[in-house]
């Protein structure tokens, strides 16, 4: 599994007649992390909606290796903050229906599922329902279900963001240890300056529309937990502070 690269060129995103993003460009490197962050309403979600094919932009245009997104593909997946389990299936049986869109043969699926089972630490939860298992497992059930069908980018819409903030620290360090074990491009959204500065290659601000594009930073020696950021967190919050300000 490699990651792809993404671009958004001059884009304009938008609900009814307000644009919500207005002449966006960005690109996201092939196995990069990152990050969107911003003001409620500045378009987060929208942007990663894009990215996976769930809604074609107003103008410009959002690009996967350099080919025009026009609908969904198994190469770009979507985690979400809320749980998007079937709650009829078991783990075993979420996280299999990925490997069946995916397109592989029904021979291998189980013992494969398994193995991402295995990877997300449950191990012995397979045949749980998602009613049965906390919020922290079901996000588990999410990473691996959005993994498993190794797809060559991730869009994850603030998926750790009901958690408590002891399971909430587990599911990020879990997500940096999948990463490094399955490469693959994440665009990750999140309100949160602290998971932003941990997770990221890169962090990009988004403001309001009309100033989409407040702020785009690197993160020095990202996932490395003995770097101080500092000086990084304060530029982040002063963009975000900006970003709520400029209408």
């Amino acid at each position: 599994m490699t990651g792809m690269s993404l671009t958004l060129r001059d884009v304009t995103l938008s609900y009814g007649d307000a644009p919500v993003v207005d002449g966006l460009d960005l690109t996201v490197a092939p196995g990069e992390i990152l990050v969107l962050t911003g003001p409620s309403g500045c378009g987060k979600s929208t942007v990663l909606r894009a990215l996976a094919g769930l809604l074609r932009p107003d103008a410009g245009a959002v690009l996967a290796d350099g080919a025009r997104v026009t609908t969904t593909s198994r190469d770009r997946a979507m985690v979400f903050q809320d749980n998007a389990l079937l709650p009829w299936r078991t783990v075993q049986s979420n996280v299999e229906l990925a490997l069946r869109l995916a397109g592989r043969p029904r021979q291998g699926r189980r013992e494969e599922a398994r193995k991402w089972i295995s990877d997300v630490g449950l191990t012995g939860f397979e045949t749980y329902l998602p009613k049965s298992l906390s919020g922290g497992m079901r996000q588990r059930v999410q990473l691996a279900r959005g993994l498993a069908g190794a797809p060559r980018a991730v869009m994850m819409d603030e998926p750790f963001g009901a958690l408590d903030t002891q399971t909430r620290a587990t599911m990020q360090r879990l997500l940096i240890d999948t990463w490094r074990a399955h490469p693959t491009t994440v665009v990750f959204v999140t309100h949160d300056v602290d998971e932003a500065l941990l997770l990221g290659d890169r962090i990009a601000v988004l403001g309001r529309a009309g100033q989409p594009l407040r702020a785009l930073l690197d993160v020095p020696s990202p996932r490395d937990p003995s770097v101080s950021r500092t000086a990084l967190r304060a530029d982040v919050i002063a963009a975000l502070d900006h970003s709520e300000r400029v209408t």
